[in-house]
Order: C-alpha cells, then sequence, then structure tokens
C-alpha cells in the first residue's frame, strides 16, 4: 500500500507560523525544534462536506500534549480553527480533505536541546490536502514488526508527540515483507497497535481492542467504541495475543487517514474468510454516517 500523489494537491497552499505559501514555497526554519530534535506535536484531521470531524477531541489531544512537553504557550482552539478556516479558504476545499496540523515547541535562538532556546513562541503548520481513505476496502496485510513500542516509564504514549522514528522502522519492515502495514508489540509481548492505526478484532459478534497503556488514544478508537455501545456491540478493553488475532473472525483497523479498513491476513495467516466482516462493515456504515453528520463547521459549504 504505496500512496499516490494527487494532482489536486500540486498548487495547495499551506500555513506556516500564520503565513499562507505555496507548498513548494513554503519554508521551516533550521532552527525550528521540529527539525532539530521532532519537538513537536500534531493531529490528522478530516473534513467532511465542510466539517471536521471531532474537531474538538483533536485539539484537546494536541493541547493535552503540548502541555506535558512543556511548551510555554499552545495557542487558543479559536485561534487554530481560525488558521484552518484561513487555509481551506485559500485552497477552495470544502471536502474529503486530510489536514496534518503540527505545533512545534518554535524557532530557537541557537541550536541544542534545551526549551529555553525557544524564545519565539510555537510554530503552527497546517497542511490540507485533497485525500480519500487511503487502505484498500477489500482489505489489507499485516505483518508484526520487531520494533516494540516503548512503556509508559520510558516516553509516556498520551504524549502525541511527532518523534515517529518507531513507527517509520515498524514500517520498513512492513514495506521489506510486502505487507501493508506493520503490529507493534508492547514490551510484555500483547498487542499495542499498528505502525499508524489501532486494532480491532472480532469474536462471536463482539469486539476486542488492545488498551492504550503502550500507545495513543485514538481519536477514531474513541468513536468506533462508542458507535458500538449505541449498536449493542460488546466491546473488551485489554491485552490481546498476537494469537487471538490469528483466530478472529475478523479484523479491522481505525485511523484519521484510513476510517475503518478491514484486515484479511496477518503474518501469513487468514483471518476468518479472507474478506470483509459483517461486524467491520457495519461499524464502516456507521462511522460514515457520523463522519458526514456531524462535526465542526469550517467552511462556507452546506452541510448535509
Amino acid at each position: 500500500m504505496l500512496q499516490r500523489f494527487d494532482e489536486r494537491n500540486r498548487d495547495i497552499i499551506v500555513s506556516v507560523g500564520g503565513r499562507l505559501t505555496h507548498r513548494d514555497k513554503a519554508a521551516v526554519s533550521p532552527f525550528d525544534s521540529a527539525v532539530q530534535g521532532g519537538d513537536a506535536v500534531w493531529e490528522g484531521l478530516r473534513l467532511f462536506r465542510g466539517r471536521i470531524f471531532r474537531l474538538e477531541q483533536h485539539l484537546a489531544r494536541l493541547r493535552r500534549s503540548a502541555l506535558a512537553l512543556a511548551f510555554t504557550s499552545v495557542p487558543s482552539d479559536e485561534q487554530i480553527t481560525a488558521e484552518i478556516r484561513r487555509t481551506l479558504a485559500a485552497n477552495g476545499m470544502t471536502d474529503g480533505v486530510h489536514i496534518r496540523l503540527t505545533l512545534t515547541r518554535g524557532v530557537k535562538i541557537t541550536s541544542g536541546m534545551d526549551p529555553r532556546l525557544n524564545q519565539a513562541g510555537p510554530t503552527l503548520i497546517v497542511l490540507p490536502e485533497h485525500k480519500d481513505p487511503v487502505y484498500d476496502p477489500a482489505g489489507i496485510t499485516l505483518i508484526t514488526s520487531s520494533v516494540r513500542r516503548p512503556p509508559p516509564d520510558c516516553l509516556d504514549p498520551k504524549i502525541h508527540h511527532a518523534n515517529l522514528l518507531p513507527s517509520i522502522l515498524a514500517k520498513i519492515e512492513a514495506n521489506a515483507a510486502g505487507a501493508d502495514e506493520a503490529i507493534m508489540l508492547d514490551q510484555r509481548g500483547f498487542v499495542a497497535e499498528t505502525n499508524a492505526t489501532h486494532l480491532f478484532l472480532v469474536g462471536g459478534g463482539a469486539l476486542g481492542t488492545p488498551s492504550t497503556a503502550a500507545c495513543p488514544e485514538g481519536i477514531t478508537r474513541a468513536a468506533v467504541l462508542e458507535l458500538a455501545a449505541a449498536a449493542g456491540i460488546a466491546c473488551e478493553v485489554g491485552d490481546f495475543s498476537l494469537a487471538q488475532f490469528y483466530a478472529a473472525d475478523e479484523v479491522f483497523v481505525t485511523g484519521t487517514m484510513g476510517g475503518i479498513a478491514p484486515v484479511t491476513r496477518i503474518d501469513g495467516r487468514v483471518i476468518g474468510d479472507g474478506r470483509p466482516g459483517p461486524v467491520t462493515a457495519r461499524l464502516s456504515a456507521l462511522l460514515d454516517e457520523a463522519t458526514l453528520a456531524t462535526g465542526t463547521p469550517v467552511t462556507g459549504a452546506p452541510a448535509g
């Protein structure tokens, strides 16, 4: 699974530090903390029919992460939302858009790790792209990576930070194995998530999903849990082994970039009958309905 360049994005306008500019002319200072140490937090947002799904929850997670990293200042939700609106308007975007929202600690007065060198305030980057869900609706394949998710006493997974090297290393292993994504285990050997998404399994019509002890708390994951509860689908949150995923009737992943995507094979094992299952299909339909019917209006496009 390799994303392809979309011609609609050739001349997009992005916002860097409040400045709107063509993608080819956008510039981040070499003194910015994101460049020097991956010192930034981020969110992935989805725009549907003029609305961003669960924007409030995304901005709350962004703020929690920035505060955990001791950012001295964080733009208000209103300021961030206004910049998102301004950037979308500059591109004439109203639907089918993915937004990468990044907040760095900002520009340093000289190179170094000390956060006290950041005296200019944070840098907000708004990168919108025309982008459909990236996963094949017919199903994706996974392998298990040798790269583990760190435990909370090493790096708290509640911090949604921009240092993504563990995920990138896991994705390299998936690419080498010819798989779409890689499962990452925690330090005890239980399934945590993939390099880019959260995981669910289905057995006997009920759901199971790993806890977030070793991975970020997903916004889409939370939405799926709420939709399942409202639909009367039981769900257990806890520790799950690879063997339980191998034996599941259905497996699917969740994330802002791809919504819900069925998994048809893990480490060479066929999941269920090798096709998307009925619980996955039902929850996909419910999530589609929710994303189209709810969200924060951010463009002038009519909703509904």
